[in-house]
């Protein structure tokens, strides 16, 4: 099973959660603006989520690897 790899430019993000919004169960924003990804290396199956999640980041700050 191949997987993909998320990556954060944590000088970008700003916590505004889109990401989260598109995909709960790899992103959370915490109560204090900070973005946890939740699973750096989803399976390949999540694919298609974890890429609209990282397009619907208005400050580009994640990027889809693999």
């Amino acid at each position: 099973m191949s997987h993909v790899e998320i990556t954060v430019d944590r000088a970008k993000c700003e916590g505004l959660g889109m990401c989260e919004a598109m995909a709960h169960e790899f992103f959370e924003v915490q109560d204090d603006g900070t973005m946890v990804v939740l699973d750096e290396h989803p399976a390949d199956e999540h694919r298609q989520t974890v890429a609209a999640a990282v397009d619907a980041c208005p400050v580009l700050a994640l990027t889809l690897k693999g």
